[in-house]
Parts: structure tokens; sequence; C-alpha cells
């Protein structure tokens, strides 16, 4: 039996969603850090598309993309579901989760991440200064809607942590880690998100330091 190994990038918001998944389910895993801007051989030998994350499990079970992760964990571990109890709760979580993995993403941790940390990593590049003024006027938008929900619920899909909640800590800590996110501005979100970034599996995210350019005084404080 091979080792529960994880392949991915510490600056790719779904393979840090993957990451948190894995913790919550209480798995033990390898990592295998690549870089997705240079063709990686071995990774094309697991997935053909060359995207990340890619997860192979103990008994050689190969599972590609954040998505089908998540659902391969929760099918397959089910002590702990993080994809909701019910159908309609399962659905919510979804939804949610799809959101922040492809509108927050696109809207907001592509335009401040992407240009301070994955542009400076992969092509020694100057940020657009044009890409984070979007990023920073669309994050309000995005941070208010956490809010709305959290004061309906414990949680953003409902009473339990899921996915939803996976996705959108994942890409709020990328942003983060480069200080951009206005957190004395919505203060609701912000209490939920102590209350993620509190969680044992969040450790391994405040563990990520990206070579040369250190992480915002506030990323790894759990009283900020």
């Amino acid at each position: 039996m091979v080792m529960r190994t994880l392949f991915h990038h510490t600056l790719l918001p779904a393979a840090r969603k993957v990451r948190l998944a894995l913790h919550e389910k209480r798995l033990e895993f390898a990592e295998n850090v690549i870089e997705p801007w240079r063709r990686d051989e071995d990774l094309l030998v697991l997935n053909p598309a060359g995207d990340l994350p890619v997860l192979v499990d103990e008994d050689e079970t190969v599972v590609c993309g954040h998505a089908a992760i998540c659902e391969y964990l929760d099918e397959v571990f089910t002590e702990t579901s993080l994809t909701g109890r019910t159908p309609p709760e399962r659905a919510e979580a979804r939804r949610l989760a799809t959101w922040f993995d492809d509108k927050f993403f696109r809207e907001v941790t592509q335009h401040l991440a992407g240009e301070k940390l994955m542009r400076r990593l992969s092509a020694n590049a100057a940020p657009d200064s044009r890409a984070l003024k979007a990023g920073r006027d669309n994050i309000h938008t995005h941070l208010q809607y956490i809010a709305w929900l959290t004061e309906r619920r414990s949680w953003l899909a409902g009473d339990h942590i899921t996915v939803a909640d996976l996705a959108a800590a994942a890409n709020l800590s990328l942003v983060d880690y480069t200080g951009d996110v206005p957190w004395d501005d919505h203060p609701l979100t912000k209490e939920w998100y102590v209350r993620v970034k509190s969680r044992p599996s969040f450790r391994c995210l405040l563990r990520d330091v990206v070579q040369g350019i250190p992480p915002a005084p506030v990323y790894a404080d759990l009283d900020f």
C-alpha cells in the first residue's frame, strides 16, 4: 500500500481547499508540490490535463480536480460529512463552494494574490495596478455576502462546516497573505474567518510561506 499523496501547489486556492478537507477528515497524507506553470511529466501521467490538485489514495486510486477529490473523500470517509447531510444541504454547499471556487477566485483572488504572489513567483513580474484595483473593489461584495450568510446560519451553507466554508477560507487565506482583506469594514465576516482559521485543519495553511514574499503580519495571527 502506498502513502496517500496530494499533488498540489500552495498558491492554488482549490488545492488549499483539498488540504483543508483532508485535515478535517483527519487523514494522513504526503505532499508533492508542483509548479503549475511548468510542464511536469509525472503529473501528466496521473492527469493528462496537467491540472492540480491530484490525489493518489493508499489503494492507488487517482482522483483529479478539487471538486472530485472532495466528493470522493466524503463518499469514502463518511464519519465527517463536508458536503452536507441531506440533499438540500448538499446542493447549497456545492452552490456556495462553486461561488468561491469560481466567482470569488475570478473576481478577487486572481486579481490580488494572483498578481502579487503567482505572477511574482512564476514570471518575476510586477503586479498590474488595474488588476489590483479591480480585486480591491470586488472583494467588498463578497465579504458582505459572507456576512449575510453567517447572520442566518451557523456556517455558510447551514449548521455544519462544509466545502463552502473551505472554499471561501482557502481563497481568503491567499488574499489575507497579501494583506488585502479589509477586515475592519466587515466584522461579521471576520468573526466567521476567525472560527475557520482557529480550527486545527487550518494550521497547514498558516505555515505556508512564499519564498521571498513574507505574509502580512495578521496572516498567522488567530486573534487579529
